[in-house]
């Protein structure tokens, strides 16, 4: 049987003092979340992490223009493929309630359809 690599799309929830990641394959299959620091060492174990399901395609992060803008700049220098995600509206978020591994899995979600996304600004 041929080995065929696991293609991974992340999303971020992203806040002032930690992140929030899921990551989800090409049939948005949840793989996992975790919650990294809101620094340079939380940047690269998060990206590692992302990296240990298989080849990571892109990651589509909230408020690249806020408290995402500093992950956001490490992957691009990372040679990865950021999206910006934009919030789920207030309908959808109380109907499915807060919750940071939720809000994570749905910018994956987002990115992977390469829907309510855009190009971060980030210099």
């Amino acid at each position: 049987m041929a080995h065929h690599e696991v293609q991974v799309t992340g999303g971020i929830d992203t806040h002032k003092d930690t992140h929030t990641a899921a990551a989800i394959d090409s049939a948005g299959r949840l793989l996992g979340s975790a919650q990294f620091p809101a620094s340079a060492l939380g940047y690269r174990k998060l990206l590692t992490w992302l990296r240990s399901f298989g080849t990571l395609l892109m990651v589509g992060v909230e408020g690249t223009g806020a408290y995402g803008a500093g992950l956001a700049r490490y992957l691009r220098e990372h040679e990865v493929t950021v999206v910006e995600i934009d919030r789920p509206d207030r309908k959808t978020r109380r109907w499915q309630g807060k919750s940071d591994p939720v809000d994570a899995e749905a910018a994956a979600r987002a990115a992977l359809a390469e829907r309510r996304t855009g190009t971060p600004e980030v210099p």
